[in-house]
């Protein structure tokens, strides 16, 4: 069997993640307090008992969700065999970098978490907002976006294509709330708009670029020690350089997430394992994947059955 690693973006953090495994596996453990060393103050805290609104906060969730799928990663990479490919769902590929010896942990976090801060501060200056649109194909989402932006004046661009009828629209106010009317009008079930801090994978994030590129040039990156498939080309990486350029690009690219699934299986993966909180990567798999093997690890339950 050829085994790929999923690491899940923003949206997958709750209160008291990892706080069960951290408890039950010392090497578990170990990371959360390299995270808290590295980042000076108690990002485990914040994780296991802090408050949700608090721990939402893009500046927040980015190192902690890195976090928990690395800790996921320190307990299981004796059971799981060999890995074939890894990716992460945009925040998620900085976790993929981790596991595959790119990045160092203590460099990656402190990156998310001003990568965090810099989002945050592009939403603040300029103002945005996303929206899921369920039932569209890509195309006619894509159709609606240019639509959407002619006739508003404002910016709505695709953000995610996470699965087949499932895209994220992102981009200013006007833009996005007149992307949703053309959605239903053009036929989706249903258009929600998502509680967010800025416009992500949009135009508008454009101010972060320069902070974290300066941040990210700074930073050592090893070629991979197996190859990491990016969001932004849905194409297999194999070199730290390209590694960090794609990353800066990720800021304001969509993510091509049901293309990189397909991607890894057209490579021959025909078993993929998802660490950190929730299912969300694997529930996507159901229509990405569809009759390939997806296993959720976040808790000492979920580790325990791997075996090994």
């Amino acid at each position: 069997m050829s085994l790929a690693l999923l690491f899940p973006g923003q949206g997958s953090q709750q209160v008291g993640m990892g706080r069960a495994l951290a408890a039950a596996f010392p090497e578990a453990a170990r990371i959360f307090d390299e995270a808290d060393e590295a980042l000076g103050f108690s990002l485990s805290t914040l994780a296991w008992d802090g408050d949700e609104a608090e721990l939402t906060q893009t500046k927040n969730a980015q190192p902690a969700l890195l976090t928990h799928s690395v800790a996921v990663l320190t307990t299981v990479q004796d059971r799981i065999g060999p890995v074939a490919y890894a990716a992460g769902h945009s925040l998620g590929e900085y976790s993929a970098l981790v596991a595959a010896g790119v990045l160092e942990f203590a460099d990656a976090v402190r990156a998310v978490r001003l990568r965090g801060e810099l989002m945050f501060a592009s939403g603040e200056e300029r103002p945005g907002t996303m929206a899921a649109i369920l039932g569209l194909a890509d195309q006619a989402a894509e159709e609606v976006c240019v639509r959407a932006s002619r006739k508003s004046g404002g910016i709505c661009v695709p953000a995610n294509f996470n699965s087949r009828g499932q895209v994220v629209l992102s981009g200013d106010l006007e833009g996005v709330d007149c992307g949703m009317t053309l959605a239903r009008e053009a036929g989706a079930k249903r258009a929600i708009p998502l509680n967010v801090s800025g416009a992500f994978h949009s135009p508008l994030m454009a101010p972060a670029e320069e902070g974290l590129g300066a941040h990210l040039a700074a930073l050592e990156f090893r070629d991979p020690a197996h190859p990491i498939v990016s969001n932004v080309t849905a194409e297999a990486v194999t070199t730290g350089a390209d590694a960090r350029a794609l990353l800066i690009r990720q800021l304001t690219s969509p993510v091509r997430w049901s293309a990189s699934i397909a991607s890894m299986v057209d490579a021959g993966v025909d078993r993929f394992l998802e660490l950190g909180p929730g299912s969300v990567l694997c529930g996507l798999n159901r229509r990405n994947a569809k009759g390939l093997s997806c296993t959720s690890v976040g808790t000492p339950d979920d580790v325990e059955a791997l075996g090994g």
